[in-house]
């Protein structure tokens, strides 16, 4: 499918790895120009070589920290003009709720909020001006069904998923549309990090651990990063303008809801 985006650029944010790198990689195939970001220098060059080789594209490399000012300001420098953004961060680490402090949520609410807030205050008024855009967020399936020891990241990522519900119907008048994609668990580091702490604290080995985690799943697998970009650069074509204010999950079927 021609997802008619062919020549526009996108900030793809996070994208050395993971789901931000299967995003860059949906969007580069689609023809779209890149900004790509992430905190490891060495990894987001690698990426960024591998993609302008398979791709053709043009991809400009920020290496900076996101959930920053200083690391905003450098990657909107470079981006100014993008018609696409995916916002990306790493999530807080887990806990319990009773040795959370002020400074552990505000940390929290900079990077998997405030940021990704601050990155369309930016940009939405270009996309405006230009009457087409698109946004998604990488969110969590936490913001449908909580994860009780992620209550860090249950807050500050509904509190985003709040403030896109609003926006969106706002922007949507102008061309632009804001939704979120809500992943469960994919094969990424992250998951690899997931599996050897229950693989430690369980006293088995990683395989099993996996296979564990992989039969709470109706799926019986975990995601990949290349079908959740399918999915990211699905929104961020021409053919999904009718698509505004959405939460989709990518988690195998993993939440268990009607709705």
């Amino acid at each position: 499918m021609d997802l008619g985006i062919k020549g526009k650029t996108a900030l793809v944010c996070a994208a050395s790895k993971g789901l931000g790198r299967g995003c860059a990689e949906a969007l580069a195939e689609a023809g779209v120009n890149l900004v790509i970001n992430a905190r490891g220098a060495e990894a987001l060059e690698g990426t960024a070589a591998h993609i302008r080789a398979t791709y053709g594209v043009n991809v400009t490399t920020v290496a900076a920290d996101i959930t920053t000012d200083e690391g905003r300001a450098a990657v909107l420098a470079k981006a100014d003009g993008a018609d696409i953004l995916v916002t990306n961060a790493g999530g807080p680490p887990p806990g319990v709720w009773s040795d959370w402090s002020r400074d552990d949520f505000i940390k929290a609410l900079d990077g998997n909020m405030l940021a990704p807030i601050a990155l369309m205050q930016a940009l939405l008024p270009g996309m405006i001006a230009r009457n087409w855009g698109r946004v998604v967020n990488i969110t969590s399936g936490s913001v449908k069904a909580p994860i009780p020891q992620l209550g860090l990241s249950n807050a500050a990522r509904t509190g985003l998923t709040g403030f896109v519900a609003g926006t969106a119907r706002q922007v949507a008048p102008h061309g632009v549309t804001i939704n979120n994609l809500l992943p469960g668990i994919h094969d990424t580091d992250r998951a690899t990090s997931l599996d050897t702490g229950v693989a430690e604290a369980q006293g088995i080995d990683m395989d099993a651990a996996r296979k564990q985690r992989e039969a709470t799943i109706p799926a019986r697998r975990y995601g990949t990063p290349a079908e959740f970009g399918a999915a990211c650069a699905f929104l961020c074509s021409d053919k999904a303008g009718f698509i505004v204010g959405q939460n989709l999950l990518l988690d195998g079927g993993a939440i268990n809801a009607t709705i």
